[in-house]
């Protein structure tokens, strides 16, 4: 390969890290976005499947980080992205918007240790976000590649398997609110339909 192939690919692959920057700063603004606004308690009622939604689409995302080459930074450190944000009353919301529903049995790891821990909703959430704000503080900056590893490198250490745990809580609540009815509701659902 000659260097002015050599440069052109190396152009190339630059220009597909920016697009996968954007990608991936589009994907952490929907979620922080949907979290927030579930957070508000704005619709409470449909918090859960919301939520579902979001988490699932994000671990898209995340799936795309893993699988790619591991991004390198051009420096040696990461680059101070400013200050983190306060999300101490984000986590409040959260919990008090999932009361009952927030703490569950989760496994250390189903590799290395299948011992049971305990979990929490809110708290899974909240690292997931600090973990999206952070690259977004990189990529708002314009430094992509910054923002790329970070995600990629939080993804497979830390924000990945809470938004997979978070999932399945997510979805297991929700098999639980839709079909775990008693028996005199099911059959006065079955009436309804049968008699119009």
């Amino acid at each position: 390969m000659s260097e002015t192939e050599a440069a052109a690919a190396r152009a190339r692959e630059g220009q597909e890290l920016i697009l996968l920057a954007g990608e991936s700063a589009r994907d952490a603004q929907i979620y922080l976005g949907t979290v927030r606004e579930v957070a508000s308690g704005a619709a409470a009622e449909t918090a859960i499947p919301v939520l579902l939604l979001a988490t699932s689409q994000l671990l898209l995302a995340g799936s795309r980080l893993g699988a790619i080459q591991d991004i390198v930074l051009r420096e040696r450190f990461e680059p101070d992205p400013g200050p983190e944000p306060d999300l101490d009353p984000l986590h409040a919301s959260l919990a008090n918007l999932f009361e009952g529903l927030d703490d569950y049995a989760d496994v250390i790891d189903p590799v290395t240790d299948a011992s049971l821990t305990r979990g929490s909703l809110s708290n899974d959430i909240v690292e997931i976000v600090s973990a999206l704000d952070h690259g977004l503080q990189h990529f708002d900056e314009g430094r992509f590649v910054e923002a790329l590893w970070w995600w990629q490198f939080s993804y497979l250490s830390t924000w990945g398997d809470r938004a997979a745990s978070s999932l399945r809580v997510l979805q297991s609540v929700l098999a639980h609110l839709r079909l775990d009815v008693d028996e005199d509701t099911i059959a006065d659902a079955e009436f309804d339909a049968l008699h119009p």
